[in-house]
């Protein structure tokens, strides 16, 4: 990634928000690298080096600054192809989903080789992705020991050490403190059971807007929404064991932040559980480059986003449900489904009872019993068929996974058509150009009835088709479409 000193230190002196996660300043004098935000007295021009990645400042001997916190910056969407295949290859080792197999099953999961991994990680982050790797766990683990009062052990663990001693001498020989200095700054707010974080996004941000939508379309028992706060259940396999728990996510009082309660079940499992937040609430978004693509489309809501998935399978199985009926219709069929097939679950709050069931259980029955809830044949046979190809592992619904390869698989799953693998690359692919063209709240909003025309006049639109969709479902009524 090439970056233009005098832009950065420009964007530096104005606290520009639009560059914070672009990249990162380090301060010769110091040894200290800071995010574009920091509110400290900006550095001499002289003194600055810029970097890509918090890991290539920390490959070139700096320790990251305890004001400005560079494990809060937010992350980057793109819709380049090889800085697309980065960021995934990234997401990937932030969750630590490959922690044992090593780069070569991130390649091949990803579709590439690991050389040609290792060359498009090296372009966007500046540094080998062991590196980034090494610097993501020590990140994390400095969050943990500044934002909760979980034991050291515990947070040595859930940062992916493998034992105590490496992460205390890996923690003083980095950052050259001890991690003791950090725990007496750990946060008390949280209550017992649960451990509080803020996720950082580039401003304005919708929160009203992504409420609406995700409230419009909450699963009885696994979801709750109103004004203030999102809730759900959650689930994550991670390492080796199955972590069960619950979510809370609200606006900052103060900040460009969501500030983030996780159950202390899903200690061991923070990394998995952060990253799917981040993607449901579509954190990685940079408003003004999205702006800028739409034009007058998104004036009237610039800090609107595309709502994630927290989990693949599960808005799948909504998408398919929705199928030729009511946003409330398929809500009502979700709802029975979870109730059906999912398990229980303990919370604090009545409103979640429930864990939204895995593919591999729905892969197991009969179409007939998911019928008896009161959905069509057909798509009961669509919903089985698309558990087993997700429990097989032919099919992944995540945001790092292949766009083109997927979507194919998904149009060869029966009952599945274009508008429902487009909205689930929308959504649970994280694919910021995919466009529902068949859609009616879509095709209402444009006054076009002709799907080709509809797709003539989004061209203008790429690479951000998906947030054109918002904006157009918004322009009818907030909640959008199915």
């Amino acid at each position: 990634m090439t970056l233009d000193p005098h832009t950065c230190y420009r964007a530096l002196r104005a606290r520009d928000a639009r560059f914070d996660g672009r990249f990162f300043v380090a301060v010769s004098s110091t040894r200290i690298y800071c995010r574009p935000v920091c509110t400290v007295k900006p550095p001499r021009r002289e003194n600055c080096r810029f970097y890509p990645s918090a890991a290539a400042a920390e490959a070139a001997g700096y320790r990251p600054c305890l004001r400005c916190r560079p494990e809060l910056a937010p992350g980057n969407a793109s819709v380049d192809a090889t800085s697309r295949l980065a960021q995934a290859a990234a997401s990937l080792l932030e969750d630590r989903a490959h922690d044992e197999a090593g780069l070569e099953a991130v390649a091949a999961r990803l579709g590439v080789s690991a050389r040609h991994l290792r060359r498009a990680f090296g372009a966007e982050f500046g540094v080998a992705p062991v590196e980034f790797a090494q610097t993501q766990r020590l990140l994390l683990a400095k969050r943990l020991l500044t934002d909760t009062a979980l034991p050291v052990t515990e947070i040595a663990f859930a940062s992916g050490f493998r034992s105590v001693r490496r992460f205390n001498a890996l923690f003083r020989e980095r950052y050259r403190l001890q991690p003791s200095r950090l725990r007496k700054r750990a946060a008390a707010s949280a209550a017992p059971d649960a451990l509080a974080f803020e996720l950082s996004f580039r401003p304005p941000y919708d929160w009203q807007g992504i409420a609406a939508f995700l409230g419009a379309r909450t699963i009885a028992g696994v979801e709750s929404v109103d004004a203030r706060s999102y809730r759900r259940t959650a689930r994550f396999v991670h390492g080796g064991r199955e972590h069960r728990g619950w979510i809370e996510v609200a606006p900052s009082a103060k900040k460009p932040a969501l500030s983030v309660l996780v159950s202390a079940s899903l200690a061991r499992a923070l990394p998995p559980v952060l990253a799917r937040v981040k993607a449901l609430m579509d954190l990685a978004c940079s408003p003004s480059e999205v702006g800028r693509a739409l034009g007058a489309l998104a004036r009237r809501h610039p800090g609107l986003r595309v709502p994630g998935a927290f989990d693949g399978f599960e808005v799948a199985v909504r998408a398919i449900l929705g199928q030729q009926i009511t946003v409330a219709a398929a809500r009502t069929l979700a709802g029975r489904f979870a109730a059906a097939f999912g398990d229980r679950l303990e919370t604090p709050f009545a409103s979640l009872t429930t864990l939204f069931p895995a593919a591999a259980r729905i892969a197991e029955l009969p179409h007939e019993k998911i019928a008896k809830l009161g959905v069509p044949a057909t798509r009961a046979r669509t919903l089985v068929a698309l558990a087993r190809a997700l429990a097989s592992g032919a099919l992944e619904l995540t945001p790092n996974a292949d766009i083109e390869a997927t979507l194919a698989k998904l149009r060869a799953v029966p009952g599945v058509g274009e508008w429902t693998a487009q909205y689930i690359a929308m959504r649970a692919l994280a694919w910021p150009d995919a466009f529902p063209h068949t859609d009616y709240g879509v095709m209402k909003a444009l006054k076009l009835d002709d799907p080709k025309r509809v797709l003539a006049a989004a061209e203008a639109w790429r690479p951000w088709r998906a947030y054109a969709v918002m904006h157009l479902w918004q322009s009818l009524a907030r909640g959008g479409s199915r």
